[in-house]
């Protein structure tokens, strides 16, 4: 059994940058294509980013050059790299599968609050 542990999230300004990470335990995530996802109360789950088992990267048009999805699939971690953080970016962000319609259990996620 898979378990996603994310981290890396916080309380930044406008402009600001924080880097997630998304570790995975108990079996290897190198073979699966993986993605990050953020969800506020107000909207249900979103893509933010995706990077298939071959390294090629997806991103949602409201993040698109300010995001950076990439993996290290000998520490099974998943990262987001984000800059130029906006309040509209304020949310829980969480790491799981992508593109299988196949989840792992979901993880505690990690809070972004961006202030304006």
């Amino acid at each position: 059994q898979v378990r996603l542990v994310e981290s890396g999230g916080g309380l930044v300004q406008a402009g600001g940058s924080l880097r997630l990470s998304c570790a995975a335990s108990g079996s290897g995530i190198s073979i699966n294509d993986m993605g990050w996802y953020r969800q506020t109360l107000a909207y249900q789950r979103e893509t933010v980013a995706t990077i298939t088992s071959a390294g090629i990267t997806e991103y949602a048009g409201s993040v698109k050059g300010r995001f950076t999805i990439s993996r290290d699939n000998a520490k099974n971690t998943v990262y987001l790299q984000m800059n130029s953080l906006k309040p509209e970016d304020t949310a829980v962000y969480f790491c799981n599968q992508a593109y299988s319609g196949r989840y792992y259990p979901w993880g505690q996620g990690t809070q972004v609050t961006v202030s304006s």
